[in-house]
């Protein structure tokens, strides 16, 4: 339990007992139609259901039914199974006929508040990637958070994952006499990312060799 929370066996169960139901749950065939007339019907007559998640979540003709004969007091919504796709397109739901129905626009992304804040966040991001090779919040590549140079240089090294990279990269570094001071390693299916800090500027042949490597995809000196 957390606070005056505490879990419930079922889900049929919460329906049968809670006044305010919210929905919070990703969307797909896990979820489609999780809210059916059939769970609508375990809820009080005096609930309210939320859906804030997806619009294929909820039935929303067994919703319209159940609110229209009062066996709902009410619904919002911020999100529907069919959505105009702009403000030229007639946002259609049987929902809009009750009175007793929130919906607002499903546009939260869309906004400009949000639009400046996912630019700059964009910016940020490659802005990092470039001054320091952090890759953090990547969606298909290996995630490396922010961290500050350790020393005088840093190599970033992107290789298949396959045994024997990162040895074949630290004898590189050996055999020029170049100190690691740290390196930073993750993987993601068959990449592999490195972040090496050595302690001296690093020779174009040590850069050459690495990028050499059998294994390498890329590598680049940061």
């Amino acid at each position: 339990p957390l606070g005056n929370a505490r879990p419930v066996p079922s889900l049929d169960e919460l329906l049968a007992e809670a006044d305010v139901v919210t929905l919070h749950v990703p969307g797909g065939k896990g979820t489609e139609n999780l809210m059916t007339a059939e769970r609508l019907a375990k809820m009080k007559r005096s609930a309210v259901l939320i859906n804030a998640s997806r619009g294929g979540v909820v039935d929303i003709d067994a919703l319209h039914a159940a609110v229209r004969e009062k066996r709902l007091a009410g619904a919002a919504l911020d999100v529907f199974p069919a959505e105009p796709r702009n403000d030229k397109e007639e946002f259609v739901s049987p929902l809009r006929e009750l009175d007793n129905v929130i919906l607002t626009p499903h546009i939260g992304g869309s906004t400009e508040e949000a639009q400046e804040n996912i630019g700059r966040e964009v910016a940020e991001k490659l802005a990092r990637f470039l001054q320091a090779g952090t890759t953090r919040w990547a969606v298909n590549f290996p995630e490396i958070a922010h961290v500050e140079k350790q020393a005088r240089s840093r190599v970033l090294h992107v290789h298949r994952n396959e045994p024997g990279v990162i040895a074949r990269m630290n004898a590189e570094f050996a055999r020029a006499g170049l100190n690691i001071v740290a390196q930073h390693l993750q993987t993601r299916g068959t990449i592999g990312y490195v972040m090496t800090d050595v302690d001296a500027p690093i020779p174009q042949a040590v850069l050459k060799a690495l990028c050499a490597d059998p294994a390498a995809i890329r590598c680049e000196l940061v």
